[in-house]
């Protein structure tokens, strides 16, 4: 598992998105990035997330931050969740989740005495150099966007 460090440049990608167009992360240069990877397209605790991004987007917005989704989902997926949920943000596809294991958030999880690997619900804040500002780890849904936005807003300052 690799891992990323705060005050490190984050691993620059390019991956599919939503709108059926490759995205590089190092093109978001001069604007901070909130990066937040989710296991899976339309499951409830996905959804509330994502409509949480969404619904608090016009202050990430306003605070010079723009907000990219990564999950292992195909396009189809994304792009039938976006319009489902009206997401205002681009989601990212990482079928092989070559970029979870970049960010250290593809690991091993039990549910119901079953093991299996998949993405631990994360989010990271980069800054307009890509340098890594902020991680949130094994997130807790409620709440979870307010404390990201505080973050962004106090990079502003």
């Amino acid at each position: 598992m690799n891992s990323i460090a705060i005050g490190q440049p984050a691993p620059d990608f390019e991956l599919l998105a939503s709108n059926g167009k490759k995205v590089k992360l190092s093109k978001y240069r001069g604007k901070k990035v909130v990066l937040f990877f989710y296991p899976k397209d339309n499951t409830p605790t996905c959804t509330q997330e994502s409509c949480d991004f969404r619904d608090a987007n016009p202050g990430f917005k306003r605070a010079g931050a723009v907000v990219l989704g990564i999950s292992p989902d195909e396009l189809k997926s994304h792009e039938k969740f976006v319009e489902k949920f009206g997401l205002p943000f681009l989601l990212l596809s990482d079928p092989d989740h070559e970029i979870a294991e970049a960010y250290g958030v593809w690991q091993e999880k039990k549910l119901y005495g079953r093991t299996y690997m998949g993405i631990v619900r994360s989010t990271f804040l980069i800054d307009e150099e890509g340098i890594l500002r902020g991680e949130w780890r094994n997130v807790r849904v409620k709440g979870h966007t307010e404390k990201v936005l505080e973050a962004v807003r106090a990079l502003s300052r």
